[in-house]
């Protein structure tokens, strides 16, 4: 097996890499890992193979599974316009380049896995979220949604593409979390707004867990039947999308408190959501406004989450 993965460094990629490379292992199978990089002196593991983007242009190498991550943070900045530039262009030129080494190969890769979030879906309270449900337009959502336009291209040279709207990953040595278990561990941390917005979360072992079993279920089903998780049904038959986030959300109170209790510290402190909109400005919304995803495709697939409950996130992934 050969897999290509844009943005592998990273908190997701990185993890998916060293799971995959052990599974293989023990499995006595063989497994070939490069990550797409723009710079050729990027610190990486022995056992993982570098690209970089310039090279891919030029490559004739051959993927049966490309692994779409590359993309800025979105909540790691205020959303100026310049920024929203940035988090747009950091989806968009990766994917460009990929598409672009799709469509000259002479061997077509088996599938494209092409990350996205479920900010597509927008803001829309408590309602239950599905793979079928429609969006609410804004920025979040426009920004997922021109992301997976893009990468659905890979479909017109035949390759097979997979969307997975990932939720709030959970771990403590990155992303959210990690930003604060700092002011958790001080006692200030505290809920955001009224604490009843929901939170989407998907702990990291079963992100990892959920985009292998993914690739694994759609390269034995080469026919890729249309269902209910189709975008298009009725036209297009070689694309599904998968909501990457653990069945049971969360209030932000519920978050907070499960985190003080895990952690031992008081969470008497609370951010007023006119607060957080002056310090934040657009990008508040991802604070103060829920989206309720359910893995409906995930779960009708079969796949078993490790982590059904934050607490038992927390709890099994993680040393304080």
């Amino acid at each position: 097996m050969n897999i290509l993965i844009s943005g592998g460094s990273g908190f997701l990629g990185s993890a998916f890499s060293q799971e995959l490379l052990m599974r293989y292992q023990q499995m006595g199978k063989a497994l070939q890992i490069t990550w797409l990089t723009r710079d050729s002196n990027q610190a990486h593991p022995s056992d993982i193979t570098m690209m970089t983007y310039d090279e891919l242009t030029k490559s004739d190498a051959y993927f049966d599974v490309i692994l779409n991550l590359a993309g800025a943070g979105i909540a790691d900045a205020r959303w100026s316009d310049d920024r929203k530039e940035q988090l747009l262009a950091s989806r968009m030129k990766p994917t460009k380049d990929i598409l672009a080494f799709v469509a000259r190969s002479h061997v077509k890769p088996k599938l494209l896995v092409s990350g996205s979030a479920i900010g597509w879906y927008g803001n829309q309270g408590v309602k239950p979220l599905t793979e079928s449900s429609g969006f609410q337009t804004d920025f979040a959502h426009q920004l997922c949604d021109d992301w997976e336009q893009l990468a659905l291209q890979a479909t017109e040279f035949g390759v097979p593409v997979t969307l997975v709207r990932t939720g709030v990953v959970i771990h403590p040595t990155g992303g959210m979390l990690s930003k604060l278990l700092t002011p958790f561990k001080m006692g200030v941390g505290g809920q955001l707004g009224d604490g009843q917005q929901i939170m989407s979360w998907i702990s990291r072992d079963d992100w990892v867990a959920a985009v292998t079993f993914v690739i694994e279920q759609q390269l034995n089903d080469s026919a890729f039947q249309v269902n209910e998780n189709t975008l298009h049904p009725a036209s297009n038959n070689d694309m599904k999308i998968y909501n990457l986030t653990a069945p049971n959300p969360v209030t932000n109170h519920t978050f907070t408190k499960t985190l003080g209790a895990w952690l031992h510290r008081p969470t008497f402190f609370t951010l007023p959501a006119f607060l957080l909109k002056l310090i934040f400005g657009e990008m508040s919304t991802l604070l103060i406004d829920g989206q309720k995803v359910l893995p409906k495709a995930l779960l009708d697939g079969g796949f078993e989450f490790k982590h059904q409950t934050f607490k038992e996130a927390l709890e099994q992934q993680a040393v304080k």
